[in-house]
């Protein structure tokens, strides 16, 4: 019997929540279904984040592995706009893992980049500090369109893309523990936990290229954090690190678990 790590099945939840909230926000009429196997967080946003599935199962084989990449790649080809399914390696089978890149591409699904899910009972942090920064809660419409701005530069986004995702949200200004960190008054870093399932769940860390570092990104982390934990009470943090992000966190305390695979359909 395969044996799958608990903090592995964790961050799954962590994405079918959170994201669950995330994608409404974007869209109230979003395509939000979990199906057998696949999970689908579909707003049909230029912000290509918000347009998510991820497989669910736990301990899954090849075959079922194969039927389940066939079915998501089915559904993603019938959407307007692009996004990724989410395979967390660690829920799979062992030979699951090693069939995963073949039925992938099999399935007409190529690997855009890959991270890592972390975790750890790291709260309540020290109030944070960086000589070179101030913090500011996000709380105004120019402070969501500077949020979505950095996300998009860090990401690769066009700029437009990144403010359909986030600009005219209530949420992101009185439901998220989302902060900027501002250097001589300019946003150069930002991040954001959200209150998801007893946790606090890190999204959208992004700094600005021209400012990375610097230390900038823990910064705002921390804080978002700290003040995450102040006002809920939380002791327990998780993420989605991307391959580039993920040094960062264990020096916040992360520990992480499974590798993610982010698959987007074959443009032939």
């Amino acid at each position: 019997m395969t044996t799958i790590d608990a903090d592995a099945v964790e961050s799954m939840h962590q994405l079918r929540t959170g994201w669950r909230t995330l994608v409404l926000d974007a869209d109230p009429r979003a395509d939000v279904r979990d199906l057998p196997g696949v999970s689908v967080r579909w707003a049909e946003s230029r912000f290509v984040f918000w347009n998510c599935l991820t497989l669910t199962e736990i301990g899954i084989e090849p075959d079922l592995l194969a039927d389940r990449l066939d079915s998501a790649a089915a559904i993603m080809r019938e959407k307007s706009r692009p996004g990724f399914l989410w395979v967390f390696e660690d829920l799979l089978a062992p030979p699951a893992r090693e069939a995963l890149p073949g039925a992938a591409a099999r399935a007409g699904l190529e690997l855009a980049f890959s991270g890592t899910g972390m975790a750890g009972d790291i709260l309540p942090l020290p109030e944070p500090r960086h000589p070179e920064l101030t913090f500011v809660r996000v709380r105004t419409e120019e402070h969501v369109a500077a949020y979505a701005d950095l996300n998009s530069r860090a990401y690769g986004f066009a700029i437009e893309d990144g403010r359909d995702g986030l600009v005219g949200s209530e949420l992101w200004r009185t439901g998220i523990h989302a902060y900027l960190g501002l250097r001589h008054g300019v946003p150069v870093t930002a991040a954001a936990a959200l209150e998801c399932d007893g946790r606090l769940f890190v999204v959208l860390v992004a700094t600005a290229p021209e400012w990375e570092r610097q230390g900038f990104g823990e910064a705002v982390t921390r804080k978002a954090l700290h003040e995450g934990a102040l006002a809920t009470g939380l002791t327990r943090a998780t993420l989605h690190a991307t391959a580039a992000g993920a040094p960062v966190y264990p020096r916040i305390g992360f520990a992480a678990n499974s590798p993610i695979r982010f698959y987007a359909t074959t443009t032939s």
